[in-house]
């Protein structure tokens, strides 16, 4: 699967920017609390979002219109500016959703399976510069299909610390300038990988983006 650096470098940008993370969702987690139903409901919300929005992050990739080198350099331009502004660099994006906090707040407060589920997909929606980063990863790919599972692996990247917190070992994972600078570069890397890889720039790798619905359908066939 020629796209499998990048996802892999999704999952390490989660893992890495897990201390960001426990800044912004770690309360989330924590009023969870310690029963592991709630907590992995909680999870799986956020992992329908995330996997919803790589979706759409990706198709809007993969419909950016002209040359193929038009698309590279929109998804280039997108991935500075997220990670600069997710390094505190430059301005980072948001997006209001109107009655989020409200359900957000409906899903917290009832302590029930599908509540659960719905207060991880309404916090997932929150804005993060942290997934507007990410989101970046699946823009550059301009697939849907890869954009989700792009954005797939990078919510199991975060899960360790958001499961830590929830456990009382906020220390652990504690934020710091430092980390979330780092993140940014390794968002960076991984996004311009995968404009390499879409733009069939980086030897060895093959492929188009364009041609991730084959090159998912020949997977099995390949393995």
């Amino acid at each position: 699967m020629t796209a499998l650096p990048v996802l892999l470098g999704a999952f390490v940008a989660g893992l890495i920017g897990s201390a960001h993370c426990v800044g912004m969702c770690g309360a989330f987690a924590a009023s969870c609390g310690s029963r592991a139903r709630d907590g992995v409901l909680w999870h799986l919300g956020r992992l329908t979002t995330y996997a919803t929005l790589g979706a759409l992050a990706g198709g809007l990739g993969g419909a950016i219109p002209g040359p193929g080198w038009v698309g590279i350099a929109v998804s280039t331009v997108l991935i500075v500016w997220f990670a600069a502004a997710l390094a505190g660099w430059a301005p980072e994006p948001g997006v209001w959703i109107p009655g989020l906090g409200r359900l957000a707040k409906w899903g917290a407060g009832r302590n029930r399976s599908f509540p659960r589920l719905v207060y991880g997909i309404a916090t997932g929606l929150l804005p993060c510069g942290l997934v507007y980063a990410a989101l970046a990863v699946p823009v550059a790919l301009g697939s849907a299909p890869l954009g989700a599972l792009a954005m797939a692996f990078f919510w199991a990247g975060t899960v360790p610390a958001l499961a830590t917190v929830a456990v009382g070992l906020q220390k652990w994972a504690a934020p710091s300038t430092g980390r979330r600078r780092t993140l940014a570069i390794g968002v960076l890397i991984v996004g311009l990988l995968s404009v390499g890889i879409r733009g069939g720039l980086i030897p060895g790798l093959g492929g188009h983006a364009h041609d991730a619905g084959s090159a998912v359908t020949n997977t099995d066939e390949e393995m």
